[in-house]
This record gives C-alpha cells, structure tokens and sequence, in this order.
C-alpha cells in the first residue's frame, strides 16, 4: 500500500477540513490550560492566625493575645498559636497590661482551638481556608495538589492504552467529559476526602484529552501543517488557556465560583463530536479500511476536491493487514520489548519526567513570586507565548515550555500508529510522576533556598545529554509499524567520524 502521506495528497495541506480540524482540536485544548494550574489560586494559602472569641478582654490584650514570632529575619504575627485565652482573660480582669505588667515571653501558649481568621485582601476563600488545611494539616495543602497529579497519571496510563486499542475519538470525548463533570461536582464538596476523592478523577481526564487532541491531529493533518500544529498550535492553546486563569481568579476569588467557571467551558465542546472525525491512520491500522475511505471522501467534500477513484491499493491491503495487526496485541509492554524501542522509551521517559517536574515546580510556585498572585500567574502563563522574561525563573519556565512543546511532536513522531498514543501516554504517565512530587519539591527550600533549583538543574542536564542517543525524526513520515520504527537512524554529528561498514543500508523510505 502507498504511504499514507502520498495516498492523501490529493487532499491538500490546508483545505476546509484540515482548518476545521486544525482548530477545533486547538479550541478543545483551552480548558486544559487553566484547569492545570487552577490548583495555584484554590490551594493557595492566605493570610491566617487563630480565631479569638468575643470574650471580655481589654483592647491591649486583645491586640497582643497573638505572639509576635521572627521569621527570615522579619517579625510575623504567629498563625498556629496563641497565649491561653483563660489566663489572657484573668489579667485581663485585673487590669495589668501587656508589656508592661506582664512579661509577654513567660505566658503560655496554646494551638488554635477555636478554628482559624483568614484574610480576605487576596481571596474570599480556598481549599486550605475552607477545610482549614493549616499548621498541624498544613501536609494536606501541597497533598491535595499532589492527589489531583496521581489522576492525572493514571489517566495517562490508561488513556493511551486504551485509545490505541478504541480509538483517538471515543477516548477524546469520554475523558473531556469526566474533566467536566467532575470539576463541576467539586464544587459540591462537603469535605477535603470528598474534594480529593473528586479532584482525583477529575484528574483522569485533564491530560488525557490533551493527549488525545494532540495524536489525533498529529495523524489527520500532514507535511508543515502537522508540524505547525504539533509543536505551535497545542503549545499556543495551552498557554492562551493558562493566561485566562488569573482572569478568572481575579474577579472570581471563592474557589467554588472558580471551579464552576472551569467546567462550564468543557460543555462547549459536546457539538464537537459532530465535526471531529476518528483518525484515518488509527482506522487503517485496525484494518478499518472502508471507514478510513469514507472519512478522506468526505474531507475531499468539504475542501470542493475529487477523490480518486482508488485511494488505497487493494492488491497490497490483504498484505498490510497482516504487518499492520499482528496476532500479538500491542499494549505497554511493547514499549519495552526490543532494545531499540526500550533505549528510546527509556530516554524519552526520563527527559519527560525532568520536564514536568521543572514544569510543575515553577508553575505552581508563581503565586509566591510576587505580592500578587494574579500578576505572576498571568507573568507565568505570558513567557509560554513569548520570550521576554523578567527574571530567570521565568527564564527557565520558558526553557521547559518549549521543551514540552517539542517532546509531544517527537514523541508522536518516532513511534508508530500502532503504539502512538500508547507510547504518548506512558510518557506522560512518568512526567506526571515528577509534576506529583513538584509540590513537595518546593518544600526543599526549608532546608537550602537554592535546592530546589540545584535539583531541577541537575535533572535537566542530565536529560538533556540523554537526548543525544535518540533518533532523528525531521523531515521524515510517520511510522505506521514497527518495523519502520526500527530502521530510523541516530542522528549523526559532522565532528564525529564513524568508521564504514560493508553493510547494504535499508532506506526507511524503501519499507513504504
């Protein structure tokens, strides 16, 4: 059968069905961009000390009731304690005053028994102000983030799985719609296990139907048009996505009126279904040769174009069915089989790994860069689209955004339909174990201030001398088996002589 690519070409690169599809997909990606980071502004942390009572306490004593603590060198009203209301009452009564009758050092202290005061000067309310995930739970603070990134994990893991063997489409839409609906009944939560219970599976759809946009495009749309959407049109609608985020928080600063503002937009997308079709590469892969036709024919349609009266070769499909689905099903393990596809899995995993956790930590540190959480937030989402940067964690934010950005258009071009969004999938999967532990990452600043970005510095160099042992994918078509995969070339460095070999050289374009 003719290569895919050359079968379509009557087609074209950018009719009315390659737009339609070319911004769809983009317009879908939208929600994913502030539903990632909406976990800044609804488990950031606001200003908060132990609630007093109304008892009757002198005005000084109601002032000083609070102790007065240093820390980094500043002088900090304390937020998990306060002297005992009971013995503050007593002299109180009597009349002594604070400071000057009573030596504030030597009273005793107590937790917040009577709950928490948090200020509203930034937000009306978050996770931790309205489940009181502070002092001795303030553990569940960067936890709850870290629960939402675990759904994201095993969304990953699953979804790929699962839409190389059902398809791009039917996963597409069914995990847009756990996203959506689970959001939405966060907003119902009547505690911080419910909120987790359901921010964990609301996880399960939040990459996952990026991931599948993303393949889908990548295999319907061909030549500088999927280039152009892989590593531009994706990154553009994540990032313009993410900069509507701070909009939202700003003028919406109870976090429940903040999660309905981001599902809402996700039932937008149902009419989708309808002008979004399933992947004629995935189709020609499960054998689905009629339907893959069918879809073309009615591309041609819609870009006013005649289909040729044979658009694959019906001498040769009998033989690709068979190297196309092979008695063994491709799952996972696949990734793993041979040691050319392990050394490019293992690599890949490990540079996709490096890039979320610097990703993640960056990101999810924003609000604490500025007095202001909205400006950084927007500052943050900003640089994915330029590159002005203001400092150099911004810098090093845009560094890992256009690594990302091109790790899913390698990632999707050096495997091969069968395993593609499988393979993207399990990538994924192993980043989201880094954007997991980010939270918690943020925390080794306790011990060094600089430690966290030792660590992510670290990582990234060592990731990215991995990448050199990988295979080249410019200019070249997609890989519709195995096989093909196999003969792809490392690329070649003009200061390294390599010494001949007798050996023929099997062309990849050759096995089409």
């Amino acid at each position: 059968m003719k290569d895919y690519d050359e079968a379509t070409r009557f087609l074209g690169q950018w009719g009315r069905f390659q737009q339609i599809v070319f911004f769809l997909l983009c317009a879908s990606i939208f929600p994913n961009g502030f539903g990632a980071f909406s976990l800044v502004f609804l488990t950031d942390i606001p200003d908060h000390r132990c609630t007093v009572p109304e008892v009757n306490l002198t005005q000084d004593w109601h002032k000083a009731i609070i102790p007065i603590k240093v820390v980094n060198g500043n002088q900090e009203l304390s937020r998990c304690s306060r002297y005992r209301l009971d013995v503050v009452g007593n002299l109180s009564a009597l009349g002594l005053v604070p400071g000057r009758d009573v030596n504030l050092t030597d009273l005793e202290q107590e937790a917040c028994v009577d709950g928490w005061s948090y200020g509203r000067d930034i937000y009306q309310s978050t996770v931790v102000s309205e489940f009181d995930l502070v002092c001795v739970d303030q553990w569940k603070q960067p936890f709850t983030s870290t629960i939402y990134f675990l759904g994201v994990l095993v969304g990953s893991f699953f979804s790929g799985q699962l839409s190389d063997r059902f398809g791009r489409k039917p996963i597409f839409f069914a995990t847009m719609a756990i996203q959506t609906l689970f959001t939405f009944a966060a907003i119902f939560s009547p505690s911080w296990t419910v909120f987790c219970i359901l921010l964990f599976i609301s996880g399960l759809g939040q990459i996952s139907n990026y991931v599948s946009a993303f393949v889908l495009g990548t295999e319907i749309l061909t030549g500088h048009v999927r280039v152009l959407f892989s590593s531009m049109g994706v990154s553009l609608a994540f990032a313009f996505g993410y900069m509507m985020l701070p909009l939202f928080a700003y003028f919406l600063r109870d976090c429940r009126s903040l999660l309905l503002a981001l599902s809402l937009p996700g039932l937008l997308y149902l009419p989708l279904w309808w002008f979004i079709p399933e992947s004629p590469r995935w189709l020609l892969s499960q054998g689905k040769y009629q339907e893959a036709e069918a879809i073309l024919r009615e591309a041609a349609k819609r870009n006013k174009l005649q289909a040729p009266h044979l658009i694959f070769d019906d001498h040769n499909i009998d033989a690709d069915k068979t190297q196309m689905q092979p008695k063994e099903r491709l799952i996972v393990f696949n990734l793993l089989k041979s040691g050319n596809i392990r050394s490019t899995t293992l690599i890949l995993c490990m540079v996709w790994f490096t890039l979320s956790t610097g990703y993640f930590g960056l990101s999810l540190n924003t609000s604490r860069l500025h007095a202001n959480p909205y400006i950084s937030c927007f500052i943050s989402a900003a640089v994915e689209v330029c590159q002005n940067s203001i400092a150099l964690e911004m810098l090093g934010k845009f560094g890992l955004t256009t690594g990302t950005a091109l790790m899913f258009a390698y990632t999707a071009e050096l495997y091969p339909t069968v395993l593609r969004n499988t393979a993207t999938g399990t990538c994924t999967t192993v980043s989201r174990v880094g954007s997991c532990i980010a939270p918690f990452l943020l925390q080794l600043s306790m011990f060094f201030k600089y430690l966290p970005y030792i660590t992510l510095g670290t990582l990234a160099v060592a990731s990215a001398f991995a990448t050199l042992f990988l295979p080249e994918s410019f200019g070249r078509p997609l890989p519709q088996t195995i096989q093909q995969m196999h003969r792809r070339e490392s690329v070649t460095f003009p200061c390294i002589k390599r010494k001949e070999r007798s050996k023929a050289v099997v062309l990849f374009e050759s096995q089409l």
